[in-house]
Parts: C-alpha cells; structure tokens; sequence
C-alpha cells in the first residue's frame, strides 16, 4: 500500500532560518574583507555561506513537501549555532595554517562534516518515520547497550589522544580519526531509554536500609554498572569529559522515570567519592585537577592553554574586539576545547551569552519534545537526547571558564570534529523525528 503524504508549509522553519543564512553570508565576507580592507568582493568569497544556506532552507522546503510536522524551532537554533561554528573555523583556518601546515584543509574538513551532518540529519527526519526507527529501537536496546561497550573496549585497547596527555579519545583507521564517545552517548542513550520505560513499573517499589528508602534491585544494577562504567572512562581512558556526560545524562533519565530525587542523591554522592578517590590514587587526575585550581603552578606547560584562554576571555570584554580582530589562535586547541573562548574574545562577554541563550532554547525545546510526545520510550529518550546537549554545553564551558577542571569534550555544533558534528546532527534528526509523533491528549 502507498503511503500519502500531504504537503505542509513550514513557514514558521523557513522564516526562522532566514537569520542564519543571512549570517553566514555577512560573516563569511567580513572574514574575506575586513583583514585586507577592501570593499569588493566576488561570489567565491561566499560559496561556503551559500552552500549552507541553500542546504538548510532545501531541507525544509523538503520536509514540507513530504508532510513532516515536527518542530520548527529546533532546526533554525541549530542551524545558527553550526553557522557560528563554521564561521570560527574559517576565521581561525589562515592563522592556525600559518602556525602550523597541518591546519592548511581544516575550514574545507569542518565544511564537509558540516554538510555530511546535514545529510544525515535529513536522512533521520525522512526515513526514521517509514521504517518504525522508534520501534526497532526500542527492540535491539541491549544491542545498542553492547556496541557502546564494544566502542569503549575497542578504545581502551587500541585508542589514542593528544601527546603527554595519557587520554585515550580516538581510534585511527588510516587517515580517518573517529571518537567513539561521541557515538556512546547516542547508542547509551538509546538503550537507557528502552531500560527504564521497560522497567517502569518496578518504580512505585522500593526497600529499606535502616531510615533509607533504596531504588529495588533491577535498579540498583544499572545504576552500579553505570557509576563503574563512568569511573573507567574517568580512570582507564582518562576522559573527564565523557564520564561527567555520561552519568549526569544517566540520572536525569533514571529521575525523570522514577520521580525519585533519592537514586539522583545516591549517584551524586557516591560518584563524587569515586572521583575524589582517583584524584588522590591516579597522578594523571591529580595533575588535571591541579592545573585548574592553580595554572600559574607551570605556566609555560600545563598552564599555559588555560591562562591564555583567560587572557582571550578577558581581552574581549563586554562587546569583543570585533569579529576576526582577535588573536585566538594563541590558545592550544582553540578550534576544538577553546572554541568559546575565541567566541569570547571576539564578541565580548554578550556574544557568549547570546551564544549560550540559544543552548537555553535548544534544551527547552528539547524538553517540551519529551513533555508532549504520548510514547513514554520516546519521551525518555528526548529528554536524554536533549540532556547530551545541556550537559555536554555545562562541562565544557564550565571547563573554559575554570569553574570545573577541563573534560576535552566538544562545544556542540560548533567545535572542529567530525565524530562530533555527525552524531549532534544524528542526534537532532531523532529529536525532530520525536517532535513528529503522536502527543499526549
């Protein structure tokens, strides 16, 4: 039997993605311009910004004409947010290429992550709701629960990081580089989602341990596995970043099945106590943490990426020194884990709060997602989708800003990477998809 599909007109999309297009265009000539100081300009100058504007209003045009009635809030927010990446990455490319040949194909790399996301974003929203995705991901749950422990395996035995560092983040095949944490969160996530609203109705019961009311057993055992899982990728694999993610996604998901604030109470403290045990037992935590409390210890070595970072936070002020007039590129790793501190140092102290007031939509719209959508799998896995979100934008530009030690995990959408761009973008598209789905009466 032929599906029908009646075209809808998504104008709130289409008139919300008109910002971004047009920034990316403004942007991308003040990149070109401003630094030489002419005025002309011609349309190779642009043919980035047009490409991703023609991308991004195509992929609504089409979901319009298959009859897609998801959200129209959540495609224009990330948009903007990938055009502020984008843009970053093409300011910092001539300087870091300058710096270092090795930086000579970043803005063409960052672009065709940036369009493969796309695609694959579009790939979700058209097809997810044809072939049932909610259906069959909700049936191969503990296969999703294996791949994301095969990846974090695979990782600790043949992983890599940056020199010195002693992190294991990425597994090389060649010339390609893939970080199998950024596709752990999803797969996690997934599984997470099928547990809990499988388990549902073992949460009204609970036992007693003296004046303590604990979660029941089936519960207790993920709950373990997971505060162990996160303590390895802490310890073993040395990602701060990746373990903070995980269980903080974790027991917001195990809270919002269950309703009770004591499982959250429990992880906390006993995950701070674990953490607090390797800081004192693993020299390579000890040093991390010590170079955020006091970076001056070594300057010129540990130190010296995040005193830098604050000198680009502080040099910009509140208004920045102007887009493309600051010296980011004197921060290691500015396009990956300083990013917002380029943003900062170029548009001041209201451009990150701009920047961070559309993360704060982002993750509202993701919540109202889960509130909205009837299917309690569903709704468990939007709200943990959209957790990744918040979460991984707290951790790393509370990293920046030095209020928790640096974890190394991606700003999202806009941080250099391509295991970071495709599965935010893979992530969007099965949010959107959820946006889709029958709500609650």
């Amino acid at each position: 039997m032929r599906v029908r599909y009646r075209p809808t007109l998504r104008l709130t999309e289409l008139t919300l993605l008109i910002p971004p297009a047009l920034l990316a265009i403004v942007g991308m000539l003040m990149i070109f311009l401003v630094p030489t100081g002419q005025v002309g300009w011609s349309w190779s100058d642009i043919w980035v910004s047009l490409a991703f504007a023609g991308a991004v209003l195509g992929m609504s045009l089409t979901f319009g004409i298959r009859g897609f009635r998801g959200d129209q809030i959540i495609l224009p927010l990330v948009a903007a947010l990938a055009v502020i990446g984008i843009l970053m990455i093409q300011r910092l490319h001539p300087d870091l290429t300058a710096l270092d040949p090795g930086y000579a194909t970043l803005a063409q790399r960052q672009l065709l992550f940036l369009m493969t996301g796309l695609a694959v974003l579009w790939l979700i929203v058209m097809l997810a709701g044809p072939v049932n995705a909610m259906g069959w991901l909700r049936r191969y749950k503990y296969t999703w629960l294996l791949v994301s422990l095969a990846l974090q395996a695979a990782t600790f035995v043949v992983g890599t990081g940056p020199p010195g560092s002693g992190a294991k983040l990425w597994i090389s095949a060649g010339p390609i580089q893939i970080q199998p944490s950024e596709i752990v969160k999803i797969t996690l996530v997934i599984f997470l989602a099928g547990y809990l609203d499988d388990k549902r109705d073992l949460l009204g019961s609970s036992w007693r341990l003296g004046r303590v009311s604990l979660p029941p057993i089936p519960y207790l055992v993920p709950m373990g596995l997971m505060w162990a899982a996160s303590l390895l990728t802490l310890v073993i694999l040395n990602d701060l970043g990746s373990a903070l993610m995980f269980f903080a996604v974790f027991l917001t998901m195990l809270y919002l099945a269950s309703g009770r604030p004591v499982y959250v109470t429990i992880g906390v403290i006993t995950f701070a106590l674990a953490c607090f045990g390797a800081w004192r037992a693993f020299s390579r935590v000890e040093v991390r943490v010590q170079n955020w409390l006091d970076p001056w210890q070594d300057p010129f070595i540990t130190g010296y990426q995040p005193i830098q970072s604050d000198f680009a936070l502080a040099s910009g002020g509140i208004l920045g020194t102007g887009f493309a007039q600051g010296s980011p590129w004197y921060i290691p790793a500015v396009e990956t884990d300083y990013v917002f501190s380029a943003i900062g140092e170029e548009l001041g102290l209201l451009g990150t709060l701009a920047l961070l007031t559309m993360y704060l939509l982002l993750t509202v719209r993701g919540f109202t997602v889960a509130m909205r959508v009837r299917d309690g799998f569903a709704q468990l896995l939007a709200a943990g989708l959209t957790s990744i979100i918040a979460f991984q934008t707290i951790i790393i530009v509370g990293g920046v800003v030095r209020i928790i030690p640096l974890t190394g995990i991606t700003l999202p959408y806009i941080s250099y990477g391509g295991s970071s761009l495709l599965s935010m973008f893979a992530l969007t598209g099965l949010l959107l998809h959820i946006s889709s789905l029958p709500r609650r009466g």
